[in-house]
């Protein structure tokens, strides 16, 4: 047996016996003179047991000893820019119709040569067979150009149903129809959200708006008194107007992207205790909502837990307040009576980075609504403690906070939980600074 450094040696062995070969043989020594060690093949191929590797890699020797270069391999591959010659391309087929026309013109002339055939029955044939595979050639070409355009027409005029074929084509056609059937997509998304949104938008308004009239038709036809009860119930549907506004105008600023952050330090136990604070205040001034089953959320408690307390945090508190506000109205609204909402904050990966997670005690989200549940004026089917929609809800509010923290860089999502429904928040802090 011979261990890794034997076999190294055998190839050099080899090696250098091979390069050695033919006519390079050593002269045997004189009679009576030893051989000294080192001369000869035997010291050729103990030299080479050192360079063995070095021989492989750089090319072997020829017949007077110098080196010959290792052979060039061509690695085709794509450039940089990705604008590589692929073998299905425009640029491809072009190049293959020159080379079959020089060949078909090439080949007549030598015919005509040999033949004695005369030079203008040659050109002409030739122009003849040119022609017809331009033809052939260019109508592969320009057939899904023509598509292309009407189907881009139909797009321009609002049919956003209209797709182009051939994207399966390796080439540059079928990137530009890939593309087009990709734009097409978007636009017909659009169009439908927009029209869910205008009928969504018009359901909402519609109901405050009729309470509102009946309100107020009632104490003009005297069927109502104008005492403060009446008058209160009027009120609450005029906030329930303004909110509703002030969250389409939030939208329609985060959609413009016209929302500015400013991002700061900031301690996160105060700030979110004051939060905390502001949502408790403003269930208890809301008290029952007329006309929803005449129910107040005032029982359900809220419970804050940062760890550690001197945790601090980077970002916009304007809008990190919009993110939690709407988080901990989502959850009161599903919890159920005398239920728990959790608001966790820990510290994240990175410099000031913040995870925030709101937890409550209600019947959580089926699997299959939660990649809906950030859509807007999306108010899910499960059957919550007071139904959906029956606080008087938007159906805005996680659209609102998924766009908040959108704008941060961060990510928003549900995660699992043994109980009730977990919302998780992360935000990457305050940015890197660059060397």
């Amino acid at each position: 047996m011979t261990g890794p450094g034997d076999g190294h040696a055998a190839d050099g062995e080899r090696a250098g016996s091979r390069a050695d070969g033919g006519s390079a043989r050593p002269a045997p020594a004189p009679s009576g003179s030893p051989r000294k060690p080192g001369s000869g093949g035997a010291s050729r191929g103990t030299r080479s047991t050192g360079t063995g590797d070095r021989r492989d890699s750089r090319g072997a020797r020829d017949s007077r000893g110098a080196r010959r270069p290792p052979p060039l391999e061509f690695r085709p591959g794509p450039r940089p820019d990705g604008t590589g010659l692929r073998p299905f391309s425009i640029k491809a087929k072009l190049g293959t119709l020159v080379v079959i026309s020089v060949f078909i013109t090439t080949g007549l002339l030598m015919v005509a040569l040999r033949t004695e055939t005369e030079l203008r029955f040659i050109t002409v044939f030739s122009m003849i067979a040119t022609l017809l595979i331009t033809q052939f050639v260019a109508h592969g070409l320009t057939a899904p150009l023509d598509e292309m355009n009407t189907v881009a027409k139909g797009i321009s005029h609002g049919d956003y149903t209209r797709r182009v074929s051939g994207a399966d084509r390796r080439d540059e056609l079928g990137d530009l129809a890939s593309t087009i059937n990709r734009m097409a997509d978007d636009l017909e998304a659009e169009d439908r959200h927009r029209k869910e949104l205008i009928a969504n938008v018009s359901h909402e308004l519609r109901t405050p708006i009729a309470a509102l009239r009946a309100v107020l038709e009632n104490v003009v036809d005297g069927v109502s008194p104008a005492d403060p009860e009446t008058m209160l119930t009027a009120l609450r549907q005029t906030e329930r107007l303004g909110r509703l506004t002030e969250t389409l105008l939030d939208l329609s600023r985060l959609d413009n992207g016209v929302v500015p952050l400013r991002s700061r330090r900031f301690e996160v136990w105060p700030y979110l205790s004051g939060v905390l604070k502001e949502a408790n205040l403003a269930s208890s001034q809301r008290g029952p909502i007329s006309g929803s089953g005449h129910h107040t959320r005032t029982d359900v408690h809220l419970h804050l837990d940062v760890s550690p307390p001197e945790l601090t945090a980077h970002a916009d508190a304007e809008r990190l307040h919009q993110v939690v506000a709407n988080l901990i109205d989502n959850a009161v609204k599903h919890s159920p009576p005398h239920g728990r909402v959790t608001v966790r904050a820990r510290r994240g990966t990175g410099p000031e980075s913040l995870e925030l997670e709101v937890q409550d005690e209600g019947p959580g989200i089926p699997e299959q609504e939660r990649h809906r549940v950030f859509e807007r004026f999306n108010r899910g089917t499960a059957q919550y403690p007071h139904g959906p929609g029956s606080d008087g809800g938007t159906g805005l509010g996680l659209a609102i906070a998924r766009w908040a923290v959108d704008l941060h860089g961060g990510r928003i999502g549900v995660a699992e939980s043994a109980r009730g429904c977990l919302i998780r928040v992360t935000l990457p802090g305050a940015p890197r600074p660059r060397h």
